[in-house]
């Protein structure tokens, strides 16, 4: 069976990509995505072409950019060309040359298949074919282009070495499980018909069929990591094992089929561990703790909101730690809570489970805004009546607190009052209505209330006259 052959039996399995059906045909000009285009034509798939030029490589990028728009010409297809300004990108956004590429040439395809942009800034289309056009494999004339419909996947010329080399790549930066199933041949809307086929198969392709191509000076470079990869290390691990490819492509479909495994095991993990509460995870501390692995399911767990894999140590050691410990990611927080772990967003508008920290002199929250401030007992200092404020001793206080929802079972010492008495029943005696109850918050510190806010202060942390420091709490 030859690639063509292989080619159309292949895409039969993935029966959203209709033959009718326009598609965005990433093309560079190099041998792989010249193969590609030959391939999509003569299996009569529907096709535009879109080229990025990236202005890094001075005339050879304008050399590349004509010869697209010449298989455009051939193949009687409208071609779509972006010029950027790669450089300026990479340097403005601080990120690598490869990086902003890869920005750039995706939002690009994206922004076409989403409807956003029909025509390229540039002017993109191809002049109308006047030829002969070529045939199908069945001799049949290619379906003409609906340049009406746009393009449904955006679909590029990856192959199996390509697969071959993310795979090593991957485990050597140490990605994972998730990593070792290299390049997915669908995303969301990028398609990747040829990983199947090796590197070797489509410069046979090429040959065989007499098609040109351009090629690219930068891949003759190691100043990329890819191009390492290429040009010394895969080599010298082919000396050492001849069938190195083939093993490694068959290892891509059992790691791919572990993966579905381990992702079941976790999700059963994540439906027994974690309890959403409005936009917090509350995680159960003892159960967690008899979860195995622990650390790989913490991993699972917290990676979804902007941990790494350098964290989980730290949480796990949360397990062990008393309330009020924390671990950051740039968008949450793990706070340690009595027997709960709680992953809240940093933004406490959205919190239902603030810290409050000794540097903190505003926190704002659904409830408002706390304001905090010391000051000196003695002078004009009087203890306020205010119900907005909260007056406590400074001493008696230890950072961090923790302003949270009050909860059943939530208890404290009313000020004046030497017994306990449950949240609960002090709301009926101050006779709040259902959805003032729903509304109270609390400053907790080391599992006592320190302040029902906007209520009263519970009775152990008051101000005497032994009191030297006044941390004052103050509801707007």
């Amino acid at each position: 069976m030859n690639l063509l052959e292989s080619f159309i039996q292949h895409l039969k399995q993935f029966a959203f990509i209709q033959s009718k059906q326009k598609q965005l045909l990433a093309v560079s000009g190099g041998v792989d995505s010249v193969v590609l285009c030959h391939l999509m034509y003569h299996a009569g798939y529907n096709f535009v072409i879109a080229h990025c030029n990236f202005q890094l490589r001075g005339a050879e990028s304008e050399r590349d950019e004509q010869f697209v728009r010449s298989l455009g010409e051939k193949y009687g297809k409208q071609v779509l060309v972006q010029e950027f300004e790669t450089e300026k990108y990479a340097t403005d956004n601080k990120v690598s040359i490869q990086i902003a590429a890869r920005r750039l040439r995706y939002d690009w395809f994206n922004s076409i298949i989403n409807g956003e942009e029909v025509m390229a800034n540039k002017e993109t289309a191809s002049p109308p074919f006047m030829g002969q056009p070529e045939l199908t494999t069945d001799n049949s004339p290619l379906t003409t282009d609906n340049s009406h419909l746009k393009p449904q996947f955006i679909v590029t010329a990856h192959h199996a070495n390509d697969n071959i080399e993310t795979i090593l790549m991957n485990l050597f930066k140490g990605t994972g499980i998730a990593g070792l199933h290299g390049i997915l041949p669908v995303q969301a809307k990028i398609f990747r018909p040829l990983l199947f086929a090796k590197k070797e198969e489509l410069l046979e392709y090429a040959t065989q069929n007499q098609l040109s191509y351009v090629e690219d000076s930068s891949n003759l470079t190691d100043k990329y990591t890819r191009n390492f990869f290429r040009q010394h290390l895969f080599p010298v691990l082919k000396e050492i094992y001849p069938q190195v490819e083939d093993n490694l492509l068959k290892n891509i479909e059992r790691f791919t089929e572990a993966e579905e495994l381990y992702k079941q095991a976790v999700e059963q993990h994540k439906k027994k561990l974690l309890e959403v509460k409005t936009n917090e995870i509350h995680i159960p501390v003892l159960k967690l703790q008899r979860s195995a692995p622990v650390s790989t399911i913490v991993y699972e767990i917290i990676k979804d909101f902007g941990f790494n894999a350098n964290q989980v140590a730290e949480v796990v050691r949360l397990l062990e730690s008393e309330t009020g410990k924390y671990v950051l990611s740039p968008s949450h927080r793990i706070i340690k809570n009595r027997k709960w772990l709680i992953i809240s967003p940093i933004a406490t508008t959205e919190a239902s489970n603030i810290l409050i920290e000794e540097k903190d002199k505003q926190v704002i929250f659904n409830g408002g805004e706390l304001l905090l401030r010391t000051v000196k007992p003695g002078g004009n200092f009087q203890v306020p009546l205010d119900k907005t404020i909260a007056a406590v001793d400074g001493a008696l206080i230890a950072f961090p607190l923790l302003l949270r929802k009050w909860k059943q079972g939530d208890y404290f010492y009313p000020l004046g009052m030497k017994k306990k008495k449950k949240l609960s029943r002090f709301f009926g005696d101050q006779k709040l209505s259902k959805t003032e109850k729903e509304n109270v918050w609390v400053v907790e510190m080391d599992k006592k209330i320190i302040w029902i806010v906007g209520h009263r202060i519970d009775d152990r942390f008051k101000i005497s006259a032994a009191t030297k420091e006044v941390l004052e709490l103050r509801l707007q």
